[in-house]
C-alpha cells in the first residue's frame, strides 16, 4: 500500500504527496535550520518521525474524507522506543506537539505527554526510514552554566521551532506553491554594511562641530570599536539624545559581520515608537532589508496592488522572521520564547545566531523579569547570540545574587558613561516634599506656558485634565492616554509637536505612555512619584534637544491619590527613597542603587507567575510544563480586549463589513488595530450593560456602537458612573 502525507483534489498519486518524501523533506529542512546551534541531528530525527502516524489505515482514510485521527503520538512513542527515556522524551515533546503545541509533561489530562506516550495506537503499516538508525544523538550540544532544567526545556523549544517551521514550509510548497514563491528575498548583511558606511559618511559630512555632536561621534566610534569583541552580552549606557539608535545599529551590524551572525533583532517596548525606529533603519538600509513585526502594522487597501503585495510578503516573513533586520516589540520576542504554539514558535530558530538589541532595556516587564533574563542568558550561551542592553538607566542585571542563574554580566560599550551623563545633562530635578492634589497641581501647571505633566493612572490623567481645563480653558490643552486609539494619539502628538516647534502655548497631561521614546521637547515637565527609571524617562521629554539657554526643569511630586497596583507601588517606594538620599537622583550611582534595592527587596515580583520553575524543576525526570508556562507568561498582555472605536465613517464601515463578510476577516482585524482601545474586563462589561458594544463577525470582534462615548480630548469615556457632558461628544 502507498502512503501519503497530504492530498489535493483528485485520486492518488496525482496531487498527493508521498509520506516518505514529506518526512525526508522536513528532516532536511529542519536539520539545516538547527545547524545554527549544533542540533542538526536532533531536528533531523524529529523530522523523520513527526508524521509517522500517517502510516496507518485510519489516516489514509482521513485523506479521503474520513474522521480525524491522532497521527502525532505514534512518532513520539517511536522516539521513546528508539532513543530511550531521556533523549527519546526530549524528542517526543516536539513530535507530539507539532500541531497542537508543546504539551505539559504531566498534568492529568489526556493530551499531556505522559498520556500520549501511554496511549494505545493502531499498528503502523509504514515504518520510519532506515536513515533514522544513522542519526547520532548521544550528546546534547549545550554548554554548562545555566539552570539545567531551564536549559533543557529551552533546547526542546528551539528544536521544536525547526520542526514546525520545516513542516509548515514543506506542506506549503506542496499544497500552495504560489504562496511559497511569494516569500521574499532579502539583501545580505555585507551589502547592508556598505549602505551603513555610506550613511555614516554622509552624516559626518553634514554634521556641525557642536560639542554634543562631537560626543555623539565618540559614542558611535566606541560602538564600532566594541563590535570586534567576542559575542556575548553588552550594555550601552548613554543619555537621551546621544544618537543611541544609530550607534546601536552600527554596533549590531558590524558585530554580526565580525562573528558570522546572520540577523539583527531590534526590540522596543511599545508599538508607539517602533514605527519611527523602523523608518530610520529603512532610510539607512533600504526598504527590503527591514521587517516590522508588531500589532499596529497598517494594512493597505487591496486595491493598492503594489502596497498590498508588499504587505503580503512582509506578513509571510513575519511568520518565521526570515529577514536580515527585524524590528519588533518585547511582546513578540518574549511571548514567542515562552509560547508552546507552533505558529508563535516558528521564528525561534531564526533568533539563533542573531544580535539582539533591547532598546530601553529597563522596560522589560518587571513581573516576568527572571524568565526574560533566563531566556537571554540561554540565547547568548548556547545559540550564538549577542545581546545589547540599551538605556540611559541601566538596570543592575549583573547583580550576583538576584540574577546569578541568568549570568548575563554585560560588558559596557559606551566610553565613560559618567562623563557622558554630565556632558548631556539638560535637566535639573526639583523635589516637592508636600503631597499635591489635582487642584494644587492644576494651579501650578496653569502658570506654565509650555508644560508636560505625567501621572501614573488613566483616572488621574482624566481628572487632572478636567481640573486644568477649568482653570486655563481648553485652548492649547492636551491629554494623552491609552483610552485614545493609536491613530488618534498620533494625531494629537503631531499637534503637540507643532505647538512646541512654533513656540505656541502647550500644556499636556499624559499617562506614562509618553515616556517610551515619544519625541517631544518641553521646557518644563512634572512627574508623579514613580520608579526612578520612569522619572529618568520623563526627564528625557524635558529640554530634549538641549536648545534652552539653561537647564530644563523636572518637578517630581507626590500625588495625594495612592497607587492602586502593587507592581507600581514597589518601584515608587524605592524611587521615593532615592529622591531622599541622593542630591542628584538621575546620577548613575542613584540609578544603580534604585535597581539593586528594587530587585533585592521585591524578588517575589520578578517572576510573579513562577514561570521559571515550571520549565526548570523537571530536569531529573524531564517533566516540563510547557503549556502551563505559556499560559502563565502573560505579563505583556494588554489590559483586556481591543474594542474598535474608529470615528472615520467610511473606514469604520469598511472594517466592520470585512469582519462580517470577508473570507479573510483576520486582514480586517489587523486593519482595525490602529483604531482600537484596550479595555479591562470590568470596563467592557459596563459598556455591554449600557448597550454600547456590538460583536461582529465570526470572531465576534467588539465594536463601539455608541460613538458619542468617545471624547475628542479624553478618548473613550469609561467612567460611566459619572455621565460625561454630551456637548463634548464627538460622533
Amino acid at each position: 500500500m502507498d502512503f501519503y502525507a497530504h492530498s489535493k483534489e483528485g485520486a492518488p498519486p496525482d496531487g498527493w504527496q508521498p509520506l516518505e518524501k514529506h518526512l525526508k523533506n522536513v528532516a532536511d529542512l529542519a536539520q539545516n535550520m538547527a545547524q545554527a546551534f549544533g542540533a542538526g541531528p536532533w531536528a533531523r530525527a524529529e523530522g523523520l518521525l513527526h508524521d509517522l502516524g500517517k502510516g496507518t489505515q485510519g489516516f489514509q482514510q482521513r485523506l479521503r474524507g474520513g474522521p480525524a485521527v491522532d497521527h502525532s503520538s505514534a512518532g513520539a512513542q517511536e522516539a521513546l522506543s528508539r532513543f530511550g527515556p531521556k533523549i527519546g522524551r526530549l524528542l517526543a515533546y516536539a513530535i507530539a506537539g507539532h500541531h497542537g503545541g508543546l504539551p505539559d509533561g504531566v498534568n492529568g489530562e489526556t493530551n499531556d505527554l505522559a498520556s500520549r506516550l501511554g496511549k494505545t495506537l493502531p499498528s503502523l503499516l509504514a515504518h520510519p526510514s532506515c536513515e533514522l538508525a544513522a542519526v547520532g544523538l548521544d550528546q546534547l550540544p549545550l554548554k554548562p552554566g545555566g539552570t539545567r532544567g531551564f536549559t533543557l526545556s529551552f533546547f526542546v523549544r528551539m528544536v521544536f521551532s525547526c520542526l514546525v517551521d520545516a513542516d509548515y514550509l514543506d506542506t506549503e510548497a506542496f499544497m500552495d506553491p504560489g504562496r511559497s514563491l511569494q516569500r521574499p528575498a532579502h539583501p545580505v548583511l555585507p551589502e547592508l554594511a556598505t549602505r551603513l558606511d555610506d550613511f555614516l559618511q554622509g552624516l559626518a559630512a553634514k554634521a556641525n562641530h557642536a560639542p554634543l555632536n562631537q560626543r555623539r561621534n565618540e559614542i558611535l566610534r566606541a560602538c564600532l570599536a566594541a563590535a570586534a569583541k567576542p559575542p556575548g552580552v553588552f550594555s550601552l549606557t548613554v543619555p537621551t539624545g546621544s544618537g543611541k539608535t544609530i550607534s546601536s545599529l552600527a554596533f549590531a551590524l558590524k558585530h554580526a559581520l565580525a562573528h558570522g551572525q546572520h540577523r539583527i533583532i531590534y526590540t522596543i517596548p511599545y508599538t508607539s515608537i517602533i514605527e519611527q525606529n523602523a523608518a530610520v533603519f529603512r532610510g539607512i538600509l533600504g526598504e527590503t532589508a527591514v521587517l516590522e513585526h508588531h500589532s499596529n502594522i497598517p494594512v493597505p487597501d487591496q486595491t493598492d496592488a503594489k502596497g498590498y503585495e508588499a504587505y503580503q510578503r512582509a506578513r509571510l516573513a513575519c511568520e518565521n522572521w526570515d529577514a536580515p533586520v527585524v524590528v519588533t516589540t518585547n511582546v513578540q520576542l518574549f511571548e514567542s520564547l515562552f509560547s508552546n504554539r507552533p505558529s508563535r514558535c516558528r521564528k525561534l530558530h531564526n533568533i539563533a545566531g542573531s544580535v539582539i538589541v533591547l532598546d530601553e532595556a529597563q522596560m522589560l516587564p518587571r513581573e516576568a523579569l527572571l524568565p526574560c533574563l533566563e531566556a537571554l542568558g540561554e540565547l547568548a550561551r548556547n545559540y550564538g547570540c549577542s545581546v545589547l542592553l540599551c538605556t540611559a538607566t541601566q538596570p543592575a542585571f549583573n547583580d550576583a545574587d538576584t540574577f546569578r542563574k541568568a549570568k548575563l554580566e554585560p560588558r559596557e560599550v559606551a566610553p565613560e558613561p559618567r562623563t557622558l551623563q554630565e556632558q548631556f545633562r539638560r535637566v535639573e530635578v526639583v523635589k516637592h516634599q508636600q503631597a499635591m492634589d489635582n487642584l494644587d497641581l492644576a494651579q501650578a501647571l496653569a502658570q506654565e506656558r509650555q508644560v508636560l505633566c505625567i501621572v501614573n493612572t488613566r483616572r488621574q490623567a482624566r481628572e487632572l485634565f478636567e481640573e486644568l481645563r477649568g482653570l486655563a480653558g481648553g485652548e492649547s490643552l492636551y491629554h494623552l492616554s491609552a483610552l485614545m486609539y493609536p491613530a488618534h494619539r498620533s494625531q494629537k502628538l503631531a499637534e503637540i509637536k507643532n505647538a512646541l516647534h512654533e513656540g505656541r502655548p502647550c500644556r499636556c497631561v499624559s499617562t506614562q505612555l509618553v515616556e517610551a521614546g515619544v519625541d517631544v521637547d518641553f521646557p518644563v515637565v512634572w512627574r508623579a512619584m514613580a520608579g526612578l527609571d520612569s522619572i529618568a524617562q520623563a526627564a528625557g521629554r524635558c529640554n530634549r534637544e538641549g536648545l534652552m539657554p539653561g537647564l530644563g526643569q523636572l518637578h517630581v511630586f507626590e500625588p495625594t491619590a495612592g497607587l492602586p497596583i502593587p507592581s507600581l507601588r514597589a518601584p515608587a517606594e524605592e524611587g521615593r527613597m532615592i529622591m531622599r538620599n541622593f542630591d542628584d537622583p538621575l546620577s548613575l550611582e542613584a540609578v544603580r542603587a534604585f535597581f539593586e534595592n528594587l530587585f533585592w527587596r521585591h524578588k517575589d515580583l520578578l517572576d510573579k507567575e513562577n514561570v521559571v520553575p515550571l520549565l526548570a524543576e523537571g530536569a531529573k525526570d524531564l517533566q516540563f510544563q510547557f503549556a502551563e508556562a505559556a499560559e502563565k507568561f502573560r505579563c505583556f498582555d494588554s489590559p483586556g480586549e481591543a474594542v474598535l472605536v474608529c470615528r472615520e465613517e467610511q473606514l469604520r464601515e469598511k472594517i466592520i463589513d470585512g469582519l462580517r463578510h470577508s473570507p479573510h476577516p483576520g486582514v480586517f482585524a489587523r486593519k482595525a488595530q490602529p483604531y482600537t482601545v484596550q479595555l479591562y474586563p470590568n470596563q467592557l462589561a459596563a459598556l455591554y450593560e449600557r448597550g454600547a458594544i456590538e460583536r461582529v463577525g465570526e470572531g465576534l470582534f467588539p465594536v463601539l456602537t455608541a460613538l458619542e462615548l468617545y471624547d475628542d480630548d479624553l478618548g473613550l469615556m469609561v467612567n460611566l458612573a459619572k455621565q460625561p457632558d454630551p456637548a463634548r461628544f464627538v460622533v
